[in-house]
């Protein structure tokens, strides 16, 4: 089984082919293909091979599935005995992709 360690967004994701994956938001359209080239880690039947940080001239391609936002989460707080309330709201955007190729160096 093919793997890959890549980096997008601040976060590091362990991704194998025909994955899906959501990803901090990326600016592309769905069915716009993106390649990501912070490869940090590729494993497999040949073995682990480790970058010091990336792998040069490694890549991970993945197509667009959707754009979305995350479940809301509330943000409540309050100060008692001094009629102090504030309620607010957030949802992150997300970008859903599918893995299609791992490809080495």
């Amino acid at each position: 089984m093919t793997f890959a360690v890549i980096r997008t967004g601040g976060k590091q994701y362990r991704v194998t082919p025909n994955a899906m994956l959501a990803v901090e938001k990326l600016e592309a359209e769905p069915g716009a293909t993106v390649t990501f080239h912070d490869v940090l880690a590729m494993g497999g039947d040949a073995g682990l091979t480790l970058g010091a940080p990336t792998i040069p001239g490694a890549t991970v391609t993945a197509t667009v599935v959707k754009q979305a936002r995350t479940d809301k989460v509330i943000i409540f707080k309050k100060k008692r005995r001094q009629n102090y309330r504030r309620k607010g709201g957030h949802r992150q955007e997300i970008t859903v992709v599918r893995i299609s190729d791992i490809a080495a160096a």
